[in-house]
């Protein structure tokens, strides 16, 4: 970070180094810093820490202006902090909340431009806390230097009065149900508290975990009586190894979630899972069935899951095990109606 230039226009302080210490000294000034909790000031302090991580990654010279950008650096950023908290040991909720907040850390100064700053405020209470964020926010505009206008102060402290307005400050917006919920999130649903109707035709289990995570454990433990439909499974009915093609694979996977789904049968679906985007790809395949989802997301410690890994029938590669925990996603209560967390 200290190696790393930006653009002066906004940093007219020097590199990310420079910013990010600038803006940990902001932090403790705040006037709402003394009623933080401890492990609120932590969660702010690691987030000021990490918050442009990823900017030496994605800084590149823009050819149309000339300019200094960093596209998609808050979402580099948050893999940086979430694999550093977990080599380090730390909690997985509190680990999560920075990922979060490191993610989400500039969305504030662009709430006058959404369509509707309510949704806005709504839609990241079930992944930050509302009141960090903005208090973050505030601190990341004063800790820089602007040739350029800066940003007004006043502006970001709307964030504040549209998250209470909404009743999400310092807690995740009440929907009417948790298919309100899910509806939301998938754009289906504008009127926040509209009652729609849910009466499912079945509950899908989507598992989701690294391998050797102890998924199908989980399954024969707490969902014993499932029908289960396994990536695993059809790959060595098709004699097909994971480094292959898997076409084959989630053609027949599909092909028999549908039948399970046609008939309203309850059901688990076990495979890794560990992206969003791919998590959502098979959530819509059961939304289409009228299913209600579950997601049961398991994490053991690193060390747990390469144990548990070496005493499978079919081993995975140590290095694409770790591969695989640079970049997983652990889902959240926005995508699904309920969601079990195991991380012991």
């Amino acid at each position: 970070m200290a190696a790393c230039a930006q653009d002066e226009n906004w940093h007219a302080e020097g590199d990310v180094w420079t910013h990010t210490k600038m803006v940990c000294r902001e932090l403790p000034k705040l006037d709402e810093w003394s009623e933080l909790s401890s492990l609120e000031q932590t969660t702010l302090i690691l987030t000021a820490l990490f918050h442009d991580s990823g900017k030496p990654a994605t800084t590149a010279v823009d050819p149309l202006s000339g300019r200094l950008r960093s596209p998609k650096h808050s979402q580099r950023s948050q893999r940086i902090v979430r694999n550093v908290l977990r080599e380090l040991g730390c909690d997985f909720a509190t680990r999560e909340a920075v990922a979060h907040l490191v993610r989400f850390h500039g969305r504030p100064v662009y709430l006058l431009d959404k369509p509707d700053p309510g949704h806005e405020v709504v839609h990241l209470s079930w992944l930050v806390s509302n009141k960090l964020l903005g208090l973050f926010a505030i601190a990341d505009n004063r800790g820089r230097t602007c040739i350029g206008p800066n940003r007004a102060e006043a502006d970001l402290e709307l964030w504040k009065v549209a998250a209470i307005d909404n009743d999400c400050y310092d807690q995740p917006f009440q929907f009417v149900s948790d298919h309100a919920r899910f509806l939301f999130y998938r754009r289906k649903l504008t009127n926040l508290h509209y009652q729609p109707h849910d009466q499912f035709s079945c509950t899908v289990t989507l598992m989701s975990g690294l391998p050797g995570s102890g998924k199908d454990t989980w399954v024969k433990n707490h969902r014993p009586d499932l029908p289960v439909v396994s990536l695993d499974s059809i790959r060595r009915e098709l004699n097909i190894e994971p480094t292959e093609n898997q076409g084959a694979v989630a053609q027949l996977a599909k092909q028999r979630c549908r039948e399970l789904l046609r008939s309203g049968t309850s059901f688990a679906f076990n495979a890794t899972n560990l992206i969003r985007q791919t998590r959502s790809g098979w959530i819509d395949l059961f939304h289409d069935y009228k299913a209600k989802i579950e997601i049961v997301y398991l994490e053991p410690s690193l060390e747990a899951i390469l144990r548990q890994n070496k005493n499978r029938n079919a081993t995975v590669p140590q290095r694409v095990i770790e591969r695989f925990a640079q970049r997983l996603e652990p889902p959240t209560l926005t995508e699904c109606h309920s969601l079990v967390l195991s991380t012991s």
